[in-house]
C-alpha cells in the first residue's frame, strides 16, 4: 500500500495538474480556460479549426476503506468475522472528437476504465482497456431556430443530479442510449427524452438494456425573479429481467437498471437561488413525489408504489472575509416502507443519481428510507485551491424499512433478529451514524488537478445492534489521493 501511495502521489507532483473532476462540493476551477493541447494548437495554425473539438483527460486514483465496501454481503462496520478492508488502484482514460456545424453537430468520445487490487470484484469498476462512452449527432441551432434533436450514447444530468446525473466520480460513470428534444426560447428550456440505461460488460461492448426504458420531461426557466426555477416528470418502467445482462458478473451493482421490475414516476421540482442575489445568501430547495407500482419478484404481486422526498440547503458566504467562506445547513429526507407484507411500496426510489455529492464522500447511503442533516464549511484561501469539510448525521426514516447502500440497494439480509445483520427490524434504533469528510483540491495549471480527501464514519446504535451479537461493530474509514491530466 506505501508503494502505492508513494507511486501515484510522485506521479501526480511531478506531471504538474489538471481540471478538477466531479469530487468535492467545491473545486477548484484551473487558473485559465484550456480548450486542450490539440485544440490549442490547431486553432493557432488557422481559425478555421475552431469547429473541431479533439481532446481528453486522464484520471489515476487510490483509494483505501477500513472497515467499509459498501457492498453484499453488507458487512459494512463488522468489526470481527469479516475483511472488509480495501485499497486500489483505477484509472480511467477519456478521449474525444467532436465536430460542429452551422445547423448540427457529431461527438464521439471513447473510454478505458481499469482497476488494480479491487478485493471487492476485479471488474467492480473495470470496463475493459476501450469501449464507447457518448456518440450522438445533433441537429439545431439555438441561435437560428428554437428546436434542436440530439440522438445517440450520451450523458444525462439534471439539476443537481440528485435523481439523473452521469455519475462522473466513479471509474466507469453512466450513459444512456436514446433521443433528447430541447425547446429554448428567452422564457423557458424544455426537453423531452426517451432512453435505456447502458450496462457495462468488461471486454465486451456495452449495450443498453432491453428491460429497460427511462423517459422524461424536464423545463427550466429564470424567469421566477431572483431564482432558477426547474419542473420534471420522469418515468422508469424497467421489466422484471433487467438484472440480467449479458454479463451479470461483471455488472457492478450500481449500474444495474433494477433488480425488479418497477413502473414509477416521478414528478418534482427545484428551485436555486441566483447568484448574488440574495447578498451573501442562497438556497437550493427540491421536491419529489412518486407514483406508479413495483413487483419485486417473478412471481410475486405488484405493489402500488406511493413515495416522496425532499431537501433544504441554506448557506452564507463571507465575501469579506479571507477565502470568503462559505457555511451552510442540508436537510434531506426519503420516504421508506413501514410494511413490506401489504400491498403497498412506498420507499423512495433514487432513480439513476449521483449520490456521490450528497449523503457522505465514503458512498455508504443513498436517498431512500432516509434522514439526512447536513453541515457544510467551504473556503478557497487561494483561487487555485478549494478546501471543504462536512459533516453528516444519518437517522432512518421508518426503522421497519431497511438501510439502503449507495447504489439503491437494499442491506437487509441474514436471519431476521438482533445482532444478525443488516435486516428490516422495527425494533432497531432510527439513529445510523455520524460522518465526517475532508476534501481539498488544487488545480496546479491549466491542464492538471490534485485533490484528496479524508472520511470517517461513526457507528449509530442501528449498526451497533446490527452486529452486537457478531462480533460487535467498528468505526469505517477513509482516503483517497487522485490527480487528472487533461490534453
Amino acid at each position: 500500500m506505501n508503494k502505492s501511495l508513494f507511486a501515484l502521489a510522485s506521479a501526480a507532483l511531478a506531471i504538474g495538474h489538471v481540471s478538477p473532476v466531479i469530487a468535492q462540493y467545491a473545486p477548484p476551477p484551473p487558473p485559465q480556460p484550456f480548450p486542450g493541447f490539440i485544440n490549442d494548437f490547431m486553432r493557432k495554425q488557422d481559425p478555421y479549426y475552431s469547429v473541431w473539438d479533439i481532446g481528453g483527460s486522464v484520471r489515476l486514483r487510490y483509494e483505501l476503506k477500513e472497515n467499509g465496501l459498501g457492498l453484499p454481503p453488507n458487512n459494512d462496520f463488522r468489526k470481527t468475522g469479516a475483511d472488509n478492508d480495501n485499497g486500489y488502484f483505477s484509472d480511467k482514460v477519456l478521449v474525444h472528437a467532436g465536430y460542429t456545424d452551422k445547423w448540427w453537430s457529431v461527438y464521439v468520445q471513447g473510454r478505458s476504465s481499469g482497476t488494480s487490487g479491487d478485493d471487492r470484484n476485479p471488474n467492480f469498476e473495470s470496463d475493459g482497456i476501450a469501449d464507447l462512452h457518448q456518440a450522438y449527432v445533433t441537429l439545431g441551432n439555438h441561435k437560428e431556430f428554437p428546436v434542436s434533436l440530439k440522438v445517440g450514447r450520451q450523458e444525462l444530468s439534471y439539476g443537481d443530479e440528485r435523481l439523473v446525473g452521469a455519475f462522473a466520480w466513479n471509474n466507469i460513470g453512466r450513459v444512456f442510449d436514446g433521443a433528447k428534444l430541447r425547446w429554448q426560447n428567452s422564457l423557458f428550456a424544455a426537453e423531452v427524452f426517451s432512453s435505456k440505461i447502458v450496462l457495462p460488460d468488461d471486454n465486451s461492448f456495452n449495450t443498453w438494456n432491453d428491460y429497460n426504458v427511462f423517459s422524461g420531461v424536464h423545463v427550466l426557466t429564470k424567469k421566477i425573479p431572483k431564482t432558477l426555477t426547474e419542473l420534471y416528470f420522469f418515468a422508469r418502467n424497467d421489466g422484471i429481467g433487467s438484472a440480467s445482462p449479458q454479463n451479470p458478473v461483471s455488472v457492478p451493482p450500481f449500474q444495474m437498471a433494477a433488480p425488479v421490475a418497477r413502473d414509477i414516476y416521478t414528478l418534482g421540482g427545484r428551485m436555486k437561488s441566483g447568484t448574488n442575489e440574495f447578498g451573501g445568501f442562497d438556497f437550493t430547495v427540491e421536491g419529489a413525489y412518486q407514483f406508479g407500482n413495483w413487483k419485486a419478484t417473478l412471481t410475486g404481486d405488484r405493489q402500488e408504489h406511493e413515495a416522496f422526498a425532499f431537501m433544504a440547503n441554506v448557506g452564507y458566504t463571507f465575501e469579506e472575509v479571507f477565502g470568503k467562506p462559505r457555511v451552510a445547513l442540508e436537510y434531506a429526507y426519503a420516504s421508506g416502507d413501514g410494511d413490506s407484507t401489504d400491498n403497498s411500496h412506498d420507499t423512495f426510489d433514487n432513480l439513476y443519481p449521483t449520490n456521490h455529492k450528497f449523503y457522505g464522500y465514503m458512498d455508504y447511503l443513498s436517498w431512500q428510507n432516509l434522514h439526512d442533516v447536513r453541515a457544510i464549511f467551504q473556503m478557497k484561501p487561494l483561487p487555485q485551491f478549494s478546501l471543504a469539510v462536512e459533516g453528516h448525521l444519518y437517522w432512518l426514516a421508518d426503522t421497519a424499512d431497511s438501510l439502503y447502500n449507495v447504489g439503491g440497494a437494499s442491506r437487509a439480509g441474514g436471519v431476521v433478529g438482533t445482532g444478525t445483520g443488516f435486516n428490516r427490524n422495527p425494533t432497531y434504533d432510527s439513529f445510523v451514524g455520524a460522518e465526517i469528510d475532508v476534501v481539498a483540491g488544487y488545480a496546479v495549471n491549466k491542464f492538471t488537478a490534485l485533490e484528496a480527501g479524508y472520511g470517517h464514519f461513526f457507528t449509530g446504535k442501528y449498526i451497533d445492534q446490527t452486529w452486537e451479537n457478531n462480533g460487535g461493530s467498528a468505526d469505517a474509514d477513509w482516503v483517497y489521493l487522485q490527480t487528472v491530466i487533461r490534453f
